[in-house]
This record gives structure tokens, C-alpha cells and sequence, in this order.
């Protein structure tokens, strides 16, 4: 006996569950990549003092690394909650910890004040804003996911990866208005804590409105069923946590969600976080003002983009979308520093924009890609940890590397082959993968054999429909 399909949502609810992932995402990703921006420009003279400049930008970029190294652990937990509680609860919590985390960040005293206390606090409160993060980005793409019209989710679930521009758009532009507005001494003096304490105001307009959304009616219609098995078939000693759920019958999918997050990540992070510190760098010479504007005008395109990425996937594929997006990083890693070494302003403006332009063709459709991949009850935790557990390899050492390279060799040679080499293995993962595009995620799904991968994949939307009957 079947439990009935979930009904289709409205138009205005749809745009209501919509705005609350995006709004959200916005104000997690703005607290992240604030960090970011002001690690590459002012946490080096800030907080590690005692070092010479590059050192001092490797160290504070190591602080930087460390939220990344926090986002599997919440991925692990919020999943598993997520999967168990639902996901709105999850993103509720998410959001009040990377707030409250940033708005800390803006009260720290300074390395001048409290010495090496202040780098260690500075670590403790940057492991919460990974700890967050790694919970939020799989709650807020399953919820718009599992509410959006199917024929459509590719377009619907690229919304919220638009939080990822926007806070980028969002930071940098304050960023750039303060150091525009202040001298360099009264930007590193207090100018710097502005925008961690606006997060504040933030915060609070993203949890107004996620309090005002429904949970997801995929995941309420699953956790009926789970409870009706529960009833009749005493499954409640058996049943297994997600996370074991997930390694038992999506390995395989875990594995090609890490591999395409590798050129993705890698490639986002070299091209919004190290670009502030190759461009300012001696070898290059541009201003702080000048990078930042040019990420900036960058990340408004971005963040245009994403959606039209999204829609193309929903007529030919989530697939050879992501695919065009890896070929287009990995062709571009060379001309990419080539024009910014040509010292001029319009010259570093397309070699970010062109970069950003093909991340989205594979951020964009990540979001469908990944929730299509994985049951219902085990949704949360499988797309968190596929795409969290990347991040450790992939997002978080990147600048770290980037730098790292441009320290040892003084030339961005290394760095272009560095993203190459990440846009081949994400083109061997997602090419071994399968298309989702036409996966009902409210079908009834095995649970004691690997998910089914039938080459058709209307003939697999027909037998799961059939068998649920």
C-alpha cells in the first residue's frame, strides 16, 4: 500500500521556500567568504603580526583552511539529524551559529591587545562557522528540491546556490565600500569589525523568514512511511542511522559527489580568495580597491548566471552541463593568469568573470545533481557529506596552496596546472556518473540494496511508481 504523493506546492509557497534558502544561504555564505576577503587583507598584520607578509597571509589563510575542516563534522551531524528531525529545524540552527560566530569575530581583540590568544580565538570561532556551513548548504537545496515542481528543479534548486554570489557580492561590497571610504590605518584600526557586526541585522531578517516555511512534504511523506513500517513490522530496532544508510547503498554516489566538487571548489576559491592576493602581490601591483571591484562586478554576473545554468539542465541534463563547466575551468586556468598579469583593470575583470561564468555551469545544477542522487531518508546526510567531505581537499587548502606555489616558484604556472589537474578528476567523476534529471524524489526507494541504476531513466520513474503501488 503506497502513501499518497505529496501535494504539488503553489506558486507563491514555492517562491516563499525559495527566498527563505536563498536569504539564508546569502547571509552563511557572506559570513564565510567575509572571513575570507579579510584574511587575504587584513588578518595577516591583525592577528599574526611577527611574520613577513606572505608568511603572515599563509598563516591567516590557514585559519581560513580550518572552517573548511569543520564543514564534515557538520555535515555528519546536521545530516543526521536532518534526516531524522526534518530540515527545517536543522537550518534554523545553522543560521544562528554562523551568526552569532561572525558577529564574535567583530569583538575580538587584536593581536597588539591579547597576543597569541587572539589567533587561537580567531581559530575556535572560525571552526564554528565551518561547523555551520557544513550543515546548511544540504538542508536549504533539499528543501527548495523536495517542495519544487520536478520538471523545473534544476532551475528552482540552483536559487539557493545563488547565495554563494550574493554573499560573495554582499562582503565584497562592503569590503570594498570601507576601504574606499577609510584610510588603510583606520580600516585595519575598526574599520574591518563593520561588516562581521552587521551579520547581526542579517541573521535576524534570514530567521523571520525561515520560520515562517513549511518542511519539506517529501521528507514528512518518507518519515510517515518510516513510522508506519515502525507499527507493522517492528522495524525500529533495525533501523539504520543515515550516515550507515548512506556508506551501505550510496557509496558509489558519495564518491562521484567528492569528485565533482573537486574542480568546483578548487577552482572557485583560487578565483574569488587567492586573485586578492595575486593581484595585490609585487609581481602584479593592482590595488586592494581594484581587486575587490573586480570580483565584485565578477560575482553580480555570477550570480545571474546560475539560474540560466539551472534551467539549461532541466532541458538537456544535469550531466553534460557540469561536464561543459569543468572543460571551460580547466581551459581557462592558463589565460585566466595570463590577463592578470597584463596589469590592467579590464584585463583582471574578464579573467574573474569568465572564470565564474563556467563555475556556474557546474554549481548551478550541483544542487538537483546531488539531492537526485540519494533516498529520501538518507537525502540530507548523503548530499552534506558527498559535498562537504570535498571541501577538505578541495575549497579549503586551495588559497593555502595557491599562495604556497606563488611563494616557491614566483610564477602562477604551478597554480593554472593545480586547476587543471581538479578539473580532470571532476571530468572522470561526473562522466562515470549516471543522469538524474527525471529521478522522482518522492518514490518509494529500496532500502536493503544499492540504489537502482536503470539505463532509461523514464523506464526507472515507471518501475519505482509501479512498485510503490
Amino acid at each position: 500500500m503506497s502513501s499518497a504523493a505529496p501535494a504539488p506546492p503553489t506558486p507563491g509557497s514555492l517562491k516563499r521556500i525559495v527566498a527563505a534558502s536563498l536569504i539564508g544561504t546569502t547571509i552563511e555564505w557572506y559570513d564565510f567568504f567575509l572571513y575570507g576577503s579579510a584574511a587575504a587583507l587584513v588578518f595577516n598584520k591583525l592577528f599574526f603580526p611577527d611574520s613577513d607578509p606572505l608568511v603572515g597571509t599563509l598563516l591567516s589563510f590557514l585559519t581560513y583552511a580550518v572552517g573548511f575542516a569543520a564543514r564534515p563534522v557538520g555535515a555528519l551531524v546536521f545530516g543526521h539529524y536532518g534526516d531524522r528531525l526534518g530540515r527545517k529545524k536543522l537550518l534554523i540552527l545553522s543560521l544562528l551559529l554562523m551568526g552569532g560566530a561572525t558577529c564574535a569575530i567583530g569583538l575580538l581583540p587584536t593581536h597588539a591587545t591579547v597576543g597569541s590568544a587572539a589567533p587561537v580565538l580567531l581559530t575556535a570561532l572560525r571552526l564554528i562557522q565551518g561547523f555551520a556551513l557544513g550543515g546548511e548548504w544540504g538542508g536549504a537545496v533539499l528543501l527548495v528540491s523536495e517542495h519544487g515542481d520536478a520538471r523545473r528543479r534544476g532551475f528552482w534548486a540552483s536559487w539557493p546556490q545563488t547565495g554563494a554570489p550574493a554573499g560573495q557580492l554582499l562582503a565584497t561590497g562592503v569590503l570594498s565600500a570601507l576601504t574606499a571610504l577609510l584610510s588603510d590605518d583606520a580600516f585595519e584600526a575598526w574599520g574591518w569589525r563593520v561588516p562581521f557586526l552587521l551579520s547581526g541585522v542579517l541573521v535576524l531578517v534570514g530567521l523571520w523568514i525561515r520560520l515562517s516555511v513549511d518542511e519539506s512534504p517529501v521528507f514528512k511523506a518518507a518519515q510517515a512511511r518510516a513510522e508506519a513500517r515502525k507499527v507493522t513490522a517492528g522495524e525500529a530496532a533495525t533501523e539504520k542511522m543515515p550516515l550507515v544508510a548512506v556508506l551501505r547503498h550510496h557509496w558509489r554516489d558519495v564518491l562521484i559527489a567528492m569528485g565533482a566538487r573537486m574542480a568546483e571548489n578548487i577552482s572557485y576559491y583560487v578565483i574569488t580568495a587567492f586573485v586578492l592576493v595575486y593581484a595585490t602581490s609585487d609581481h602584479v601591483g593592482l590595488g586592494k580597491q581594484t581587486a575587490l571591484n573586480a570580483v565584485l562586478i565578477a560575482s553580480a554576473v555570477h550570480f545571474a548566471v546560475i539560474p540560466a545554468w539551472g534551467a539549461l539542465s532541466d532541458r538537456i541534463g544535469r550531466r553534460p552541463v557540469y561536464l561543459l563547466g569543468a572543460v571551460g575551468v580547466g581551459a581557462w586556468a592558463f589565460p585566466f593568469f595570463l590577463l592578470i598579469d597584463t596589469k590592467g583593470f579590464p584585463a583582471l575583470l574578464l579573467a574573474v568573470t569568465v572564470g565564474l561564468v563556467f563555475h556556474g555551469a557546474m554549481y548551478a545544477p550541483q544542487a538537483a545533481f546531488f539531492s537526485e542522487m540519494f533516498a529520501t531518508r538518507m537525502r540530507y546526510s548523503g548530499a552534506s557529506i558527498g559535498a562537504q567531505f570535498a571541501s577538505v581537499a578541495a575549497g579549503a587548502p586551495a588559497p593555502l596552496i595557491a599562495t604556497a606555489l606563488l611563494a616557491d616558484y614566483g610564477s602562477a604556472t604551478p597554480i593554472a596546472l593545480y586547476v587543471i589537474a581538479a578539473a580532470l578528476l571532476t571530468l572522470v567523476a561526473v562522466g562515470v556518473a549516471k543522469e538524474t534529471r527525471d529521478r522522482d524524489l518522492a518514490a518509494v526507494e529500496p532500502t536493503s540494496a544499492p540504489s537502482p541504476r536503470p539505463a532509461s531513466e523514464a523506464a526507472e520513474h515507471t518501475a519505482r511508481s509501479a512498485s510503490a503501488q
